[in-house]
Protein backbone atom coordinates (compact mmCIF):
# COMPACT_ATOMS: atom_id res chain seq x y z
CA UNK A 1 0.00 0.00 0.00
CA UNK A 2 1.36 3.38 -0.77
CA UNK A 3 1.21 6.17 1.24
CA UNK A 4 0.03 10.12 0.54
CA UNK A 5 3.55 11.41 0.50
CA UNK A 6 4.79 8.58 -1.67
CA UNK A 7 2.35 9.01 -4.13
CA UNK A 8 3.08 12.95 -3.97
CA UNK A 9 6.75 12.14 -4.68
CA UNK A 10 6.06 10.44 -7.82
CA UNK A 11 3.01 12.59 -9.56
CA UNK A 12 4.40 16.32 -8.62
CA UNK A 13 5.92 17.96 -10.98
CA UNK A 14 6.45 21.38 -10.42
CA UNK A 15 9.85 23.49 -10.30
CA UNK A 16 10.93 22.52 -6.81
CA UNK A 17 9.03 18.93 -6.44
CA UNK A 18 11.61 16.24 -6.25
CA UNK A 19 9.96 14.54 -9.06
CA UNK A 20 9.92 18.07 -11.05
CA UNK A 21 13.62 18.07 -11.19
CA UNK A 22 14.16 14.65 -12.36
CA UNK A 23 11.69 15.52 -15.26
CA UNK A 24 13.44 18.49 -16.03
CA UNK A 25 17.05 16.55 -16.67
CA UNK A 26 15.73 15.54 -20.13
CA UNK A 27 14.11 17.43 -23.21
CA UNK A 28 10.17 17.47 -23.11
CA UNK A 29 8.01 18.35 -26.00
CA UNK A 30 6.27 21.55 -25.61
CA UNK A 31 4.57 21.70 -29.05
CA UNK A 32 3.95 20.15 -32.79
CA UNK A 33 5.81 21.83 -35.21
CA UNK A 34 2.67 22.02 -36.68
CA UNK A 35 1.12 24.18 -34.28
CA UNK A 36 3.32 26.72 -35.02
CA UNK A 37 2.88 26.94 -38.88
CA UNK A 38 0.81 29.77 -40.55
CA UNK A 39 1.13 33.58 -40.63
CA UNK A 40 1.29 33.99 -36.52
CA UNK A 41 3.75 31.27 -35.11
CA UNK A 42 3.50 32.13 -31.11
CA UNK A 43 1.97 29.73 -29.24
CA UNK A 44 1.58 29.36 -25.02
CA UNK A 45 2.76 26.24 -23.45
CA UNK A 46 2.35 25.21 -20.26
CA UNK A 47 4.94 22.73 -19.38
CA UNK A 48 6.01 21.12 -16.03
CA UNK A 49 3.80 23.69 -14.28
CA UNK A 50 5.16 26.56 -15.63
CA UNK A 51 3.66 29.29 -18.27
CA UNK A 52 5.75 29.91 -21.34
CA UNK A 53 4.86 31.32 -24.66
CA UNK A 54 6.73 29.74 -27.91
CA UNK A 55 7.56 31.28 -30.78
CA UNK A 56 9.43 31.30 -34.11
CA UNK A 57 10.70 34.76 -35.77
CA UNK A 58 11.73 35.89 -39.39
CA UNK A 59 14.57 34.17 -39.28
CA UNK A 60 13.48 30.35 -38.29
CA UNK A 61 14.66 30.67 -34.48
CA UNK A 62 12.52 29.08 -32.15
CA UNK A 63 12.16 30.93 -29.00
CA UNK A 64 10.47 29.65 -25.35
CA UNK A 65 10.57 32.13 -22.88
CA UNK A 66 8.25 33.10 -19.91
CA UNK A 67 4.68 33.97 -20.68
CA UNK A 68 4.51 37.04 -18.90
CA UNK A 69 6.80 40.18 -20.06
CA UNK A 70 9.83 41.44 -17.27
CA UNK A 71 8.02 44.91 -17.75
CA UNK A 72 5.04 44.88 -16.05
CA UNK A 73 3.90 41.41 -16.70
CA UNK A 74 1.34 41.41 -19.43
CA UNK A 75 0.88 38.56 -21.65
CA UNK A 76 3.57 38.23 -24.06
CA UNK A 77 0.98 35.43 -25.90
CA UNK A 78 -0.49 38.45 -27.61
CA UNK A 79 2.38 39.62 -28.65
CA UNK A 80 3.68 40.76 -32.09
CA UNK A 81 6.52 39.38 -34.65
CA UNK A 82 8.61 41.88 -35.57
CA UNK A 83 12.20 43.27 -36.12
CA UNK A 84 14.06 40.05 -34.96
CA UNK A 85 11.94 38.76 -32.31
CA UNK A 86 8.61 38.80 -30.00
CA UNK A 87 7.44 41.97 -28.84
CA UNK A 88 4.95 42.83 -26.02
CA UNK A 89 1.22 44.61 -27.20
CA UNK A 90 1.41 46.45 -24.17
CA UNK A 91 4.78 49.07 -23.83
CA UNK A 92 6.46 47.67 -27.60
CA UNK A 93 9.41 45.55 -25.48
CA UNK A 94 10.92 43.65 -27.25
CA UNK A 95 12.46 40.14 -26.60
CA UNK A 96 14.58 37.72 -29.19
CA UNK A 97 14.55 33.99 -29.12
CA UNK A 98 17.11 34.00 -26.29
CA UNK A 99 14.86 35.93 -24.19
CA UNK A 100 17.16 39.19 -23.83
CA UNK A 101 15.34 42.20 -24.52
CA UNK A 102 16.33 44.24 -27.35
CA UNK A 103 14.42 47.19 -27.26
CA UNK A 104 12.70 49.24 -24.98
CA UNK A 105 10.90 51.85 -27.34
CA UNK A 106 9.09 53.99 -24.47
CA UNK A 107 12.69 54.94 -22.32
CA UNK A 108 15.32 57.68 -23.71
CA UNK A 109 17.17 56.70 -26.74
CA UNK A 110 20.49 56.61 -25.03
CA UNK A 111 18.72 53.96 -22.05
CA UNK A 112 21.26 51.39 -21.28
CA UNK A 113 17.82 49.43 -19.78
CA UNK A 114 17.28 46.54 -22.13
CA UNK A 115 20.59 45.57 -21.50
CA UNK A 116 20.35 44.11 -18.24
CA UNK A 117 16.81 42.92 -18.95
CA UNK A 118 16.17 39.36 -19.47
CA UNK A 119 13.08 37.52 -19.37
CA UNK A 120 13.71 33.37 -18.38
CA UNK A 121 14.58 31.48 -21.63
CA UNK A 122 14.51 27.49 -22.62
CA UNK A 123 16.68 26.23 -25.56
CA UNK A 124 14.35 24.30 -28.60
CA UNK A 125 14.90 21.97 -30.82
CA UNK A 126 12.91 20.61 -33.83
CA UNK A 127 12.73 17.05 -34.35
CA UNK A 128 10.53 14.40 -36.26
CA UNK A 129 7.72 16.62 -35.73
CA UNK A 130 8.22 17.86 -32.32
CA UNK A 131 9.65 20.70 -30.39
CA UNK A 132 11.07 19.79 -27.69
CA UNK A 133 12.27 22.06 -24.64
CA UNK A 134 14.88 21.55 -22.14
CA UNK A 135 13.87 23.65 -19.00
CA UNK A 136 16.72 21.84 -17.00
CA UNK A 137 20.02 23.12 -15.59
CA UNK A 138 23.50 23.54 -16.95
CA UNK A 139 24.18 21.52 -20.89
CA UNK A 140 21.13 19.68 -21.86
CA UNK A 141 21.49 15.48 -22.98
CA UNK A 142 22.00 14.21 -26.16
CA UNK A 143 19.02 12.48 -27.76
CA UNK A 144 19.12 8.81 -27.71
CA UNK A 145 18.86 7.35 -31.48
CA UNK A 146 15.76 5.86 -31.07
CA UNK A 147 13.52 4.84 -34.53
CA UNK A 148 11.62 7.68 -34.74
CA UNK A 149 14.72 9.95 -34.55
CA UNK A 150 17.12 7.96 -36.82
CA UNK A 151 13.79 7.61 -39.64
CA UNK A 152 13.64 10.10 -42.30
CA UNK A 153 10.67 12.53 -41.94
CA UNK A 154 8.94 10.75 -44.59
CA UNK A 155 8.13 7.91 -42.86
CA UNK A 156 7.36 9.46 -39.30
CA UNK A 157 3.95 11.17 -38.03
CA UNK A 158 3.45 13.45 -34.86
CA UNK A 159 0.50 13.92 -32.93
CA UNK A 160 -0.87 14.92 -29.60
CA UNK A 161 -3.67 14.69 -27.02
CA UNK A 162 -4.83 15.91 -23.95
CA UNK A 163 -6.05 14.23 -21.09
CA UNK A 164 -7.21 15.61 -17.85
CA UNK A 165 -5.02 13.96 -15.04
CA UNK A 166 -1.57 13.65 -13.69
CA UNK A 167 0.74 12.08 -16.28
CA UNK A 168 1.81 8.84 -14.26
CA UNK A 169 -1.97 7.15 -14.25
CA UNK A 170 -1.70 7.97 -18.21
CA UNK A 171 1.85 6.79 -18.95
CA UNK A 172 0.81 3.52 -16.61
CA UNK A 173 -1.77 3.01 -18.87
CA UNK A 174 0.18 2.32 -21.66
CA UNK A 175 3.16 -0.31 -19.97
CA UNK A 176 -0.11 -2.16 -18.46
CA UNK A 177 -0.13 -5.13 -21.20
CA UNK A 178 -3.27 -7.04 -19.44
CA UNK A 179 -6.20 -3.82 -19.98
CA UNK A 180 -6.25 -4.12 -23.39
CA UNK A 181 -8.17 -7.80 -23.44
CA UNK A 182 -10.79 -5.61 -21.42
CA UNK A 183 -10.49 -1.72 -22.19
CA UNK A 184 -9.88 -2.41 -26.03
CA UNK A 185 -12.24 -5.57 -26.39
CA UNK A 186 -14.35 -5.25 -29.73
CA UNK A 187 -16.60 -8.45 -29.66
CA UNK A 188 -16.56 -8.17 -33.63
CA UNK A 189 -13.30 -8.14 -36.00
CA UNK A 190 -12.85 -5.93 -39.03
CA UNK A 191 -11.48 -6.68 -42.07
CA UNK A 192 -7.51 -6.19 -41.12
CA UNK A 193 -6.94 -4.45 -44.84
CA UNK A 194 -8.57 -1.56 -43.58
CA UNK A 195 -7.28 -0.64 -40.42
CA UNK A 196 -4.73 1.88 -42.00
CA UNK A 197 -3.41 4.10 -38.61
CA UNK A 198 -5.60 2.56 -36.27
CA UNK A 199 -4.58 0.45 -33.16
CA UNK A 200 -4.89 -2.95 -32.48
CA UNK A 201 -7.39 -3.40 -35.72
CA UNK A 202 -4.94 -5.02 -37.87
CA UNK A 203 -3.19 -8.46 -37.78
CA UNK A 204 -0.78 -9.90 -35.88
CA UNK A 205 2.60 -10.20 -37.52
CA UNK A 206 2.98 -13.99 -38.95
CA UNK A 207 -1.19 -14.80 -39.09
CA UNK A 208 -4.37 -13.35 -40.62
CA UNK A 209 -5.57 -13.30 -36.81
CA UNK A 210 -6.96 -10.07 -36.06
CA UNK A 211 -5.31 -8.62 -32.47
CA UNK A 212 -9.05 -7.55 -31.65
CA UNK A 213 -10.11 -11.44 -31.61
CA UNK A 214 -6.53 -12.58 -29.75
CA UNK A 215 -6.59 -9.74 -26.93
CA UNK A 216 -10.62 -10.89 -26.44
CA UNK A 217 -10.23 -14.60 -26.39
CA UNK A 218 -6.60 -15.10 -24.37
CA UNK A 219 -7.40 -12.24 -21.44
CA UNK A 220 -4.69 -13.81 -18.90
CA UNK A 221 -1.48 -13.24 -20.64
CA UNK A 222 1.63 -14.20 -18.33
CA UNK A 223 3.31 -10.82 -18.71
CA UNK A 224 7.49 -10.90 -18.58
CA UNK A 225 9.62 -7.46 -17.52
CA UNK A 226 12.98 -7.17 -17.84
CA UNK A 227 14.70 -4.07 -17.17
CA UNK A 228 16.80 -2.46 -19.88
CA UNK A 229 19.31 0.41 -20.38
CA UNK A 230 16.51 2.46 -21.44
CA UNK A 231 14.14 1.75 -18.62
CA UNK A 232 11.76 -1.68 -18.77
CA UNK A 233 10.45 -4.12 -21.60
CA UNK A 234 7.34 -6.07 -21.15
CA UNK A 235 6.58 -9.25 -23.21
CA UNK A 236 2.95 -10.31 -23.53
CA UNK A 237 2.48 -14.03 -23.80
CA UNK A 238 -1.17 -15.65 -24.74
CA UNK A 239 -1.24 -18.84 -25.52
CA UNK A 240 -3.18 -20.13 -28.17
CA UNK A 241 -2.27 -23.50 -28.15
CA UNK A 242 0.51 -25.61 -27.51
CA UNK A 243 2.14 -24.74 -31.06
CA UNK A 244 1.35 -21.17 -31.12
CA UNK A 245 1.85 -17.83 -28.68
CA UNK A 246 0.78 -14.71 -29.39
CA UNK A 247 4.11 -12.48 -28.32
CA UNK A 248 3.52 -9.05 -27.48
CA UNK A 249 7.01 -6.72 -26.79
CA UNK A 250 6.19 -3.68 -25.81
CA UNK A 251 8.96 -0.86 -23.98
CA UNK A 252 8.96 1.54 -21.24
CA UNK A 253 11.59 4.77 -22.29
CA UNK A 254 12.50 6.35 -19.03
CA UNK A 255 11.11 8.78 -17.87
CA UNK A 256 7.62 9.41 -19.14
CA UNK A 257 7.42 7.36 -22.16
CA UNK A 258 7.10 3.79 -23.81
CA UNK A 259 7.40 1.91 -27.84
CA UNK A 260 4.40 -0.35 -28.35
CA UNK A 261 3.87 -1.71 -32.01
CA UNK A 262 1.31 -0.46 -33.89
CA UNK A 263 1.14 -2.75 -36.65
CA UNK A 264 3.46 -5.09 -38.69
CA UNK A 265 4.08 -1.77 -40.49
CA UNK A 266 4.89 1.04 -37.93
CA UNK A 267 5.92 1.11 -34.02
CA UNK A 268 4.15 4.42 -31.88
CA UNK A 269 7.06 5.88 -29.26
CA UNK A 270 4.61 8.14 -26.83
CA UNK A 271 5.70 10.25 -24.20
CA UNK A 272 3.04 11.64 -21.35
CA UNK A 273 4.29 15.39 -20.98
CA UNK A 274 3.23 17.18 -17.78
CA UNK A 275 1.16 20.33 -18.29
CA UNK A 276 0.71 21.07 -14.40
CA UNK A 277 -0.17 18.23 -11.94
CA UNK A 278 -3.78 17.59 -13.17
CA UNK A 279 -3.33 17.43 -17.04
CA UNK A 280 -0.81 16.10 -19.31
CA UNK A 281 -0.19 15.87 -22.86
CA UNK A 282 0.49 12.58 -25.10
CA UNK A 283 2.82 13.01 -27.47
CA UNK A 284 3.17 10.09 -30.54
CA UNK A 285 5.42 9.59 -33.33
CA UNK A 286 4.27 7.01 -35.45
CA UNK A 287 7.16 5.32 -37.49
CA UNK A 288 7.09 3.14 -40.69
CA UNK A 289 9.28 0.65 -41.74
CA UNK A 290 7.83 0.02 -44.55
CA UNK A 291 6.16 2.59 -46.98
CA UNK A 292 6.69 6.06 -46.34
CA UNK A 293 3.75 7.49 -43.95
CA UNK A 294 0.04 9.14 -45.47
CA UNK A 295 0.19 11.65 -42.81
CA UNK A 296 -3.07 13.69 -43.81
CA UNK A 297 -5.20 10.34 -43.93
CA UNK A 298 -3.02 9.68 -40.43
CA UNK A 299 -4.06 13.34 -39.54
CA UNK A 300 -7.77 13.69 -40.67
CA UNK A 301 -8.16 10.16 -38.53
CA UNK A 302 -7.56 11.86 -35.46
CA UNK A 303 -9.16 15.06 -36.05
CA UNK A 304 -12.25 13.63 -36.05
CA UNK A 305 -11.33 12.98 -32.26
CA UNK A 306 -9.42 15.78 -31.42
CA UNK A 307 -9.94 19.41 -31.53
CA UNK A 308 -7.74 22.52 -33.00
CA UNK A 309 -6.08 24.42 -31.17
CA UNK A 310 -5.11 22.55 -28.26
CA UNK A 311 -6.22 18.63 -28.98
CA UNK A 312 -8.95 18.37 -26.77
CA UNK A 313 -10.87 15.50 -27.40
CA UNK A 314 -14.46 15.91 -28.62
CA UNK A 315 -15.82 12.83 -26.59
CA UNK A 316 -14.92 13.71 -22.89
CA UNK A 317 -15.91 13.72 -19.19
CA UNK A 318 -18.77 16.37 -20.05
CA UNK A 319 -20.52 13.77 -22.66
CA UNK A 320 -19.75 10.83 -20.75
CA UNK A 321 -16.97 9.74 -23.24
CA UNK A 322 -19.72 9.25 -26.06
CA UNK A 323 -21.35 5.95 -23.61
CA UNK A 324 -23.85 3.98 -25.30
CA UNK A 325 -25.39 1.30 -23.31
CA UNK A 326 -26.95 -0.18 -26.65
CA UNK A 327 -22.87 -0.43 -28.05
CA UNK A 328 -21.55 -1.58 -24.69
CA UNK A 329 -24.05 -4.88 -24.80
CA UNK A 330 -23.48 -5.25 -28.75
CA UNK A 331 -20.07 -3.79 -30.03
CA UNK A 332 -17.40 -2.40 -27.46
CA UNK A 333 -16.60 -3.30 -24.30
CA UNK A 334 -16.48 0.05 -23.15
CA UNK A 335 -19.68 1.08 -25.25
CA UNK A 336 -17.63 4.42 -26.21
CA UNK A 337 -16.71 4.25 -29.94
CA UNK A 338 -14.02 2.26 -31.83
CA UNK A 339 -10.98 4.77 -31.23
CA UNK A 340 -8.78 3.61 -28.54
CA UNK A 341 -7.63 7.12 -27.34
CA UNK A 342 -11.07 7.28 -25.57
CA UNK A 343 -11.19 4.60 -23.99
CA UNK A 344 -7.70 5.07 -22.34
CA UNK A 345 -8.90 8.67 -21.59
CA UNK A 346 -11.90 7.45 -19.59
CA UNK A 347 -9.94 4.84 -17.78
CA UNK A 348 -7.06 7.49 -16.53
CA UNK A 349 -9.50 10.18 -16.18
CA UNK A 350 -11.94 8.21 -14.29
CA UNK A 351 -9.20 7.87 -11.36
CA UNK A 352 -9.78 11.87 -10.58
CA UNK A 353 -6.94 14.56 -11.32
CA UNK A 354 -4.01 12.65 -9.50
CA UNK A 355 -5.26 9.08 -8.58
CA UNK A 356 -5.08 8.36 -5.21
CA UNK A 357 -3.06 5.41 -5.14
CA UNK A 358 -3.21 5.03 -1.13
CA UNK A 359 -6.82 2.96 -1.98
CA UNK A 360 -5.29 1.14 -4.83
CA UNK A 361 -4.70 -3.10 -4.49
CA UNK A 362 -2.41 -4.65 -7.03
CA UNK A 363 -2.03 -8.06 -8.62
CA UNK A 364 0.46 -10.01 -10.64
CA UNK A 365 -0.73 -8.72 -13.61
CA UNK A 366 0.38 -5.16 -12.36
CA UNK A 367 4.22 -6.27 -12.24
CA UNK A 368 5.06 -3.71 -14.72
CA UNK A 369 3.66 -0.85 -12.59
CA UNK A 370 5.34 -1.49 -9.68
CA UNK A 371 8.87 -1.99 -11.35
CA UNK A 372 8.11 1.28 -12.66
CA UNK A 373 7.20 3.25 -9.44
CA UNK A 374 10.31 1.53 -8.24
CA UNK A 375 12.79 2.82 -11.10
CA UNK A 376 10.97 6.30 -10.93
CA UNK A 377 11.71 6.33 -7.11
CA UNK A 378 15.32 5.28 -7.84
CA UNK A 379 15.79 7.88 -10.44
CA UNK A 380 14.47 10.78 -8.32
CA UNK A 381 16.79 10.11 -5.47
CA UNK A 382 19.75 10.13 -7.81
CA UNK A 383 18.77 13.33 -8.96
CA UNK A 384 18.09 14.37 -5.20
CA UNK A 385 21.54 13.25 -4.51
CA UNK A 386 23.60 15.50 -7.33
CA UNK A 387 23.68 12.43 -9.79
CA UNK A 388 22.67 12.35 -13.39
CA UNK A 389 19.72 9.79 -13.77
CA UNK A 390 19.08 7.28 -16.39
CA UNK A 391 19.12 7.72 -20.16
CA UNK A 392 20.61 11.39 -19.47
CA UNK A 393 23.13 10.88 -22.79
CA UNK A 394 25.43 12.96 -23.71
CA UNK A 395 26.77 12.31 -27.46
CA UNK A 396 29.37 10.08 -26.97
CA UNK A 397 27.11 7.68 -25.28
CA UNK A 398 23.79 8.62 -27.19
CA UNK A 399 23.92 5.73 -29.60
CA UNK A 400 24.06 3.04 -27.65
CA UNK A 401 20.03 3.52 -27.03
CA UNK A 402 18.86 2.30 -30.12
CA UNK A 403 15.78 0.85 -30.91
CA UNK A 404 13.29 -0.41 -28.97
CA UNK A 405 12.58 -3.64 -30.36
CA UNK A 406 8.93 -4.04 -30.37
CA UNK A 407 6.83 -7.20 -32.19
CA UNK A 408 2.85 -8.08 -31.87
CA UNK A 409 2.53 -11.30 -33.37
CA UNK A 410 2.09 -15.51 -33.41
CA UNK A 411 5.46 -17.64 -32.69
CA UNK A 412 5.83 -20.96 -31.76
CA UNK A 413 5.16 -21.94 -28.25
CA UNK A 414 8.65 -23.19 -27.52
CA UNK A 415 11.07 -20.37 -28.92
CA UNK A 416 8.76 -18.02 -28.96
CA UNK A 417 12.13 -16.30 -27.23
CA UNK A 418 14.01 -16.16 -30.45
CA UNK A 419 11.04 -15.70 -32.39
CA UNK A 420 10.51 -11.78 -31.53
CA UNK A 421 13.87 -10.88 -32.17
CA UNK A 422 14.04 -12.34 -35.43
CA UNK A 423 10.23 -10.89 -36.70
CA UNK A 424 12.50 -7.23 -35.53
CA UNK A 425 15.68 -7.49 -36.93
CA UNK A 426 13.61 -9.19 -40.31
CA UNK A 427 11.32 -5.74 -40.28
CA UNK A 428 14.60 -3.02 -39.88
CA UNK A 429 16.73 -4.85 -42.29
CA UNK A 430 13.93 -4.71 -44.96
CA UNK A 431 13.11 -0.86 -43.95
CA UNK A 432 13.98 1.62 -46.75
CA UNK A 433 15.80 3.69 -44.22
CA UNK A 434 19.04 2.67 -42.48
CA UNK A 435 16.85 1.44 -38.93
CA UNK A 436 19.57 -0.04 -36.30
CA UNK A 437 19.87 -3.27 -34.74
CA UNK A 438 20.00 -3.02 -31.38
CA UNK A 439 23.35 -4.46 -30.47
CA UNK A 440 21.81 -6.72 -27.75
CA UNK A 441 18.79 -7.97 -29.69
CA UNK A 442 21.45 -8.83 -32.69
CA UNK A 443 23.50 -10.57 -30.11
CA UNK A 444 21.42 -12.44 -28.86
CA UNK A 445 19.03 -13.39 -31.76
CA UNK A 446 23.08 -14.47 -32.70
CA UNK A 447 23.53 -16.71 -29.49
CA UNK A 448 20.06 -17.97 -29.60
CA UNK A 449 19.94 -19.52 -32.96
CA UNK A 450 23.39 -20.63 -32.76
CA UNK A 451 22.42 -22.55 -29.60
CA UNK A 452 19.56 -24.64 -31.27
Amino acid sequence: MMSQEQNDLITRTGPKAPCGRLMRSYWQPAALVDELEGARPIRPVRLLGENLVLFRDENGRYGLIDRHCAHRGADLAFGRLEHGGLRCAFHGWLFDATGQCIETPAEPKDSKLCQNIRQRSYPVVEKSGILWAYLGEGAPPAFPELDCFVAPGTHTFAFKGHMACNWLQALEVGIDPAHASYLHRFFEDEDTSTAYGKQFRGASAGSDLPMTKILREYDRPIINVEHTEYGLRLIALREIDEERTHVRVTNQLFPHGFVIPMSTEMTITQWHVPVDDENCYWYAIFTSYTNPVDKQKMRDQRLELYELPDYVSRKNRSNDYGFDPHEQQTATYTGMGSDINVHDQWAVESMGAIQDRTKEHLGQSDKAIVQYRRLLRQEIEKVQGGEKPMLFLDETNARSIQGPATMDGIGPTRGWETYWMEVDVKRRRGAPWTAPVPKEIADNVHRLTAAE
